[in-house]
C-alpha cells in the first residue's frame, strides 16, 4: 500500500521531524532563491540569459536553481563548495598531511571538512570577483546590467554572494546531518525540478509555433519518448550490481558451530551515484567563470584557449567526458577498498571459490571491480552527453584544420543542436532519478529497521535488489 507506507514516515518520531526538517530547509532555500543582489538589473539579465539560454551560462545556471540568471543572492549555489571538496580530496593523494588526516577518523575528517569551507570562501570570493567586473563591463540592448557602477557596487556583490553561497554550504550540511539524504545533492536537485514547469511551457511554446516546422509534433513525441527511454535506462543501471560469490568455511565459536553459508559481495555498477557528473561539471564551469572577466577573455593567449572551451565545443566535450571517467574512478577507490575487504573477508573465515584468500583476493576484486566502473563511467558519459547533443549538437565544425571544413556541411541540428532546454536531458534526468532514488531507499532502510513496511512496494523492493550484472 503506497499511502499506507508513506503514512508511516510519519509514524516514527525521529523519521519525522528529519523530513521536515529537510522540508524546511528547502523551504528557506527557495526563499532565499528569490532576493535579488542589490545594485542589478534583473529583468535585463534574465533577458540576456534567455537569449544565451544554450551557452555554458546556461548550464552554470541550471546547477545554480536558476539563481545565476537572476542574480539572486545564492547565485552561485553549491559549486563552490564542491569545487574545494574536489581539490582538497586531490590533494589528499599528494599531500601526506591531508592523507595522514583522512585517516584519523571522525576528528580528521572533520579538519579536511573544517578545510573545505575555508577554501569555499576563497572559491566564492574570487568567482564573485568576476561577476561583478563582468557585470559592470558589460551591457545588453544598449542597457548596463548595473544600476550604479563602481567600487561599491563590487565590494557589495563580493560581499552578498559569498554569504550566500556560505550560508547554501551551511544548508546543505544541516540536510546531511539533521534531515534526510545528501545535502549536497538535494540541493541541486530542488534547483533542477523548480526549473521543469518553465521547461514545460518552453517545449509547449515551441509546439504552438512550429518551432521546427513539420517535424514539430513529430521531435516533441521523439523528445518525450527519449526522456522516458533515458529514466528506464538510468533505473536499470543504477539499481544493478555484480555480485560476487562469497563462502564462509565452518569454525567453532565457544559451543557453537558457525559459518558455512554462502553469500555475495555486491559491488555497484555506478559506484559513484551523480557524484562524478557534478565533480566534472564543477570543473568545466571554472573556465566559464574566468572566460567572463573581460581581461583575460581579450588576452591574445588565454581567449583562444577558453574560446575553444566553450559549452558543446569538442575541447568541452573530451575535458568532461575524461572528467566523468577520472572522478567515476577517483570516487571508487574514495569510498571502497579491496584490500581492506580481502582482509575482513579472511579475518571472519570468508573466501571466493578458486581465489586463495588475501593478496589474490583483493587482486581479484580489484580487477571486477575496474572493470563494472568502466560501464558505470561510460553509463554516465552517455546519459550526460544527451542534453548537450540536444542544446548545442557536436560543433564539429570547431575542429582545427580540414576536420573543421569537412563538417561544415554537415546539418544544422548535428552542428547546433535543436535548441531544446536541457531539462529534459539526460544529466538533469540523472541527478533527479539518482538522487530521489538515494534518498527513497534511505527513508525505506529507517523504515524497516523499525518493522515498518518499506516506502515501496514489497514486490517492488525485491525487483530493484536484483542483480542485473551477475
Amino acid at each position: 500500500m503506497p499511502l499506507d507506507s508513506f503514512t508511516n514516515i510519519f509514524k516514527v518520531a525521529d523519521l519525522r521531524k528529519r523530513v521536515l526538517f529537510t522540508f524546511f530547509i528547502m523551504f528557506v532555500y527557495r526563499i532565499g532563491s528569490h532576493i535579488p543582489t542589490p545594485g542589478i538589473n534583473t529583468d535585463l539579465l534574465a533577458q540576456f540569459f534567455t537569449q544565451n539560454a544554450g551557452t555554458v551560462l546556461g548550464y552554470i545556471n541550471i546547477f545554480s536553481g536558476g539563481n545565476f540568471s537572476r542574480m539572486t543572492i545564492f547565485a552561485l549555489g553549491i559549486m563552490p563548495y564542491i569545487t574545494a571538496a574536489i581539490i582538497l580530496e586531490l590533494m589528499t593523494v599528494v599531500w601526506p598531511y591531508l592523507e595522514k588526516l583522512q585517516k584519523e577518523g571522525e576528528l580528521g575528517r572533520r579538519k579536511i571538512t573544517q578545510y573545505t569551507r575555508y577554501l569555499t570562501i576563497v572559491l566564492s570570493i574570487f568567482q564573485s570577483l568576476g561577476i561583478a567586473f563582468t557585470l559592470q563591463k558589460n551591457s545588453y540592448n544598449g542597457a548596463g546590467f548595473v544600476l550604479h557602477p563602481g567600487l561599491g557596487f563590487i565590494l557589495m556583490t563580493v560581499l552578498t554572494l559569498t554569504t550566500g553561497s556560505a550560508f547554501v554550504m551551511w544548508l546543505g550540511e544541516q540536510i546531511t546531518d539533521r534531515g534526510v539524504g545528501n545535502g549536497m545533492s538535494l540541493i541541486i536537485f530542488a534547483g533542477i525540478v523548480v526549473g521543469l514547469p518553465n521547461a514545460i511551457n518552453d517545449l509547449w511554446g515551441k509546439i504552438q509555433t512550429s518551432y521546427w516546422g513539420a517535424l514539430t509534433v513529430p521531435g516533441t513525441l521523439l523528445l518525450l519518448a527519449l526522456m522516458l527511454a533515458v529514466v528506464a535506462f538510468i533505473v536499470f543501471v543504477e539499481r544493478s550490481e555484480r555480485r560476487i560469490p562469497v563462502q564462509y568455511a565452518k569454525r567453532v565459536v565457544g559451543r557453537k558451530l558457525m559459518g558455512g553459508q554462502s553469500t555475495h559481495l555486491p559491488i555497484r555498477v555506478n559506484s559513484g551515484g551523480v557524484m562524478p557528473v557534478i565533480f566534472a561539471a564543477s570543473i568545466l564551469t571554472f573556465p566559464g567563470t574566468l572566460s567572463m572577466i573581460p581581461a583575460i577573455a581579450n588576452s591574445k593567449v588565454f581567449g583562444p584557449m577558453f574560446a575553444a572551451m566553450g559549452y558543446g565545443r569538442p575541447l568541452y566535450t573530451l575535458v568532461y567526458v575524461l572528467g566523468i571517467i577520472f572522478f567515476a574512478y577517483f570516487y571508487v577507490s574514495i569510498i571502497f577498498n579491496p584490500v581492506e575487504v580481502a582482509d575482513n573477508m579472511r579475518k571472519y573465515g570468508g573466501f571466493i571459490p578458486g581465489i586463495r584468500p588475501g593478496k589474490h583476493t583483493a587482486e581479484y576484486i580489484n580487477t571486477i571491480l575496474t572493470r563494472v566502473t568502466l560501464v558505470g563511467a561510460l553509463y554516465l558519459v552517455i546519459v550526460s552527453l544527451v542534453p548537450q547533443f540536444l542544446i548545442a549538437g557536436t560543433q564539429f565544425q570547431h575542429l582545427p584544420g580540414f576536420l573543421g571544413d569537412w563538417f561544415a556541411n554537415a546539418p544544422t541540428w548535428f552542428l547546433n543542436g535543436l535548441g531544446v532546454t536541457f531539462y529534459f536531458g539526460g544529466t538533469s534526468l540523472l541527478i533527479v532519478v539518482g538522487v530521489a532514488m538515494d534518498t527513497v531507499q534511505q527513508v525505506e532502510a529507517q523504515l524497516i529497521m523499525r518493522h515498518y513496511e518499506g516506502f515501496t512496494a514489497r514486490s517492488a523492493r525485491i525487483r530493484g535488489r536484483r542483480s542485473y550484472w551477475a
